[in-house]
């Protein structure tokens, strides 16, 4: 899925990315020789630390990058960096390296560490692995990892490493990683542009630093005690990536006339350049999609039947050898092997849809949202879908993610890699979010819509017998549509039936204590865009507590909702998850002789941004329980924390209410 690894964790970031390599090696021995260390981390190691909170468990000492474009606009990268280590969770901080390819060849690498009884190592370079990198789902990269352990790497220890990398040369952007999820105490940024090369920085989040010109083309930014990243124990924490600030530098000229100078259209037409013909379509292609539109004339119909084919039939696999890493493969080639990564299904994807005359584009997102930022043009992401174009004035009860661009053109988003979305609808995860639309000098930023609560539903229902032991007997139906059903129609096509049943003892297991299912029955695990409906025979002893002559028991039988919140102050934005509308509707046909002497109290809050109402009643013999929770946003700023924490509050005590039963 990732178009570039270090698009999504920019080299100057990656503190603990190379860990597992490590994890087995033991510290090496002392090198025969004294080590030498370099001034610069001499310097390092002096500076005195600031007062950290009690969990910290490392700081940056210092982070130092001198980027070099030459005159042929292929660049260096030289970074150095010392990190001390404060307490044995920081101990993966000596695992130090960096990733490269073909590409990005890496021209030396050392690493030091000083440790914790003042005794200096350095490794020696047959005691630096350099290692493929397998992602799980590529059938060849050329992705490599270079580094190693630094000895003595405890509590107290300085670790550190210096290397020089040559830049992929087909990119005009620096991304420098300014904050990371420990604290730094210095970093520093030096940038060297040959004559007639202009830059343009653009920061994502606060601007930290202003730079200073060296002249002769030469620009240094310098950052002081940046404080961390840290989503350690966040309740409804949002994307760590979404929330880094980082700073791009785009550099262009005469020389570059496909660089990007820091605005959404000069990227735009950057990818254009990269993917320029690739979805060109071939006859095969067209026959192909003929093939499946026949009979069908609805515009809505078409593209669905064509984006449909594309999602399940085209497996997702990936070839990517350095530019690979961004540029799909030919359309020619991703329909002949039937298989290709995101961005070729978008690219087989636009070339099929152009056969039949319906244009399509690529649009670059990320996987996390706010990653890509609107205010912050830069290449970073890490995913690919397609911006479908519609006719104009036309509508379709059928089409949700539907986007409007400043050209006045509308589009479709459709992710035709997320196999379980159905076709017109967009995953939760981009849903609010970003991202970039290739429309040559219309290339812009967009904005993803939310969709409406009702299209990712789940509807629960049951029809259950109460004994006077407290059993419960009964029949469930649990019925889910859009993109709240996808990790369960995965569950259903790919799961072993043992591996079926496990799941399903942890999900009635979070509200039932002593169970047994019978008779499960699934409807609909392939066809998108109808209900997946689930049905089984449920049984659930001591369901109903004594209480001398009463018995005590919540009318909600299944679906735990409440949020979890606790009392810190917040800091962060809160991921509130998948806009969605959840339904549930019980009834409990009481137990002979029994009669209802307290019911809870009906429930109904509307705090905008979601809503939570329920009732408790009782019609002859049996109790009716109806609840509607409705989440109507995908994030909310920090400082509405107290209404997330009002709203947890009565979920959670309407989810713990009890109905009390007395014998008449």
């Amino acid at each position: 899925m990732l178009l570039n690894r270090s698009l999504a964790f920019p080299s100057s970031v990656r503190l603990l990315a190379c860990a597992y390599f490590f994890a087995l090696l033991s510290p090496s021995a002392l090198a025969e020789k004294k080590p030498v260390l370099p001034d610069w981390l001499k310097e390092a190691a002096k500076q005195p630390l600031p007062s950290y909170p009690a969990n910290t468990n490392a700081v940056v000492l210092l982070s130092d990058t001198t980027y070099t474009v030459g005159g042929d606009l292929r660049a260096v990268e030289h970074h150095r960096r010392a990190i001390k280590i404060l307490r044995p969770q920081g101990r993966g901080y000596a695992h130090l390296g960096t990733y490269y390819d073909g590409d990005s060849k890496i021209r030396s690498l050392k690493i030091w560490s000083i440790g914790p009884d003042g005794h200096e190592y350095e490794l020696k370079d047959n005691e630096i692995t350099d290692q493929a990198v397998y992602d799980g789902y590529s059938i060849y990269n050329d992705d490599r990892h270079r580094g190693g352990t630094a000895p003595a790497g405890d509590p107290g220890a300085i670790v550190a490493m210096e290397y020089e990398q040559e830049a992929r040369p087909y990119y005009t952007e620096y991304i420098w990683g300014v904050q990371k999820e420990i604290p730094v105490l210095k970093e520093r940024l030096k940038v060297e542009l040959p004559p007639g090369m202009d830059y343009k920085e653009v920061w994502k989040g606060k601007k930290e630093t202003t730079p200073v010109d060296l002249e002769k083309g030469k620009y240094l930014w310098e950052v002081s005690n940046e404080p961390p990243l840290d989503l350690r124990d966040v309740n409804m924490a949002p994307e760590r990536r979404g929330q880094m600030k980082r700073m791009s530098v785009h550099y262009f000229g005469a020389a570059a006339p496909y660089a990007t100078n820091g605005t959404w259209e000069s990227i735009g037409e950057w990818y254009e350049v990269l993917a320029k013909g690739r979805n060109d379509a071939t006859p095969e292609i067209t026959a192909k999609a003929q093939e499946l539109i026949a009979g069908k004339t609805d515009f809505a119909d078409r593209a669905q039947a064509i984006g449909e084919y594309v999602q399940s039939q085209i497996r997702y696999v990936a070839i990517e050898i350095g530019i690979g890493g961004n540029q799909p493969h030919p359309a020619q080639l991703i329909y002949k092997n039937k298989s290709g990564d995101c961005k070729d299904k978008a690219t087989l994807l636009s070339a099929m849809l152009a056969s039949i005359g319906i244009r399509s584009t690529w649009v670059r997102v990320d996987t996390e949202r706010g990653v890509v930022d609107p205010n912050a043009p830069s290449i970073a992401s890490n995913h690919m879908v397609a911006a479908i174009e519609l006719p104009a004035g036309y509508e379709s009860p059928k089409l949700h993610a539907v986007v409007k661009a400043n050209s006045g053109k509308r589009f479709l988003i459709f992710d035709p890699t997320w196999e379980y979305t159905p076709f017109g609808h967009l995953e939760f995860n981009l849903q609010g979010g970003y991202g970039v639309l290739i429309d040559g000098k219309d290339s812009q930023v967009i904005e993803f819509p939310i969709l409406s609560p009702n299209v990712n539903s789940i509807h629960r229902t049951g029809q259950f017998k109460l004994a006077e032991d407290g059993s419960l007997n009964g029949q469930m139906l649990e019925s889910r549509f859009g993109d709240i059903a996808d990790w369960h129609r995965r569950l259903f096509r790919t799961g072993t039936e043992k591996e079926q049943r496990e799941i399903f003892d942890r999900m009635l297991g979070r509200d039932l204590v002593n169970f047994s299912y019978d008779g499960l029955k699934v409807e609909n695990a392939m066809e998108l865009t109808k209900d997946l409906k689930m049905s089984y025979a449920l049984k659930a002893s001591s369901f109903a507590r004594p209480a001398g002559s009463l018995l005590m028991m919540r009318p909600r039988v299944l679906g735990t909702d409440t949020l979890d919140t606790d009392k810190k102050v917040r800091v962060y934005p809160i991921d509130l998850g998948a806009a969605r509308e959840v339904k549930d509707d019980y009834e409990i046909e009481l137990p002979d002789g029994y009669v209802a002497d307290e019911l809870p109290d009906p429930v109904k809050i509307d705090m905008g941004w979601a809503s939570y109402e329920s009732a408790s009643k009782v019609e002859g013999n049996k109790l009716h329980y109806t609840r509607t929770y409705v989440v109507r946003q995908v994030e909310l700023p920090a400082e509405k924390y107290e209404e997330v924490q009002k709203l947890a509050g009565v979920i959670g005590y309407d989810e713990q209410s009890n109905v009390v039963l007395k014998k008449k």
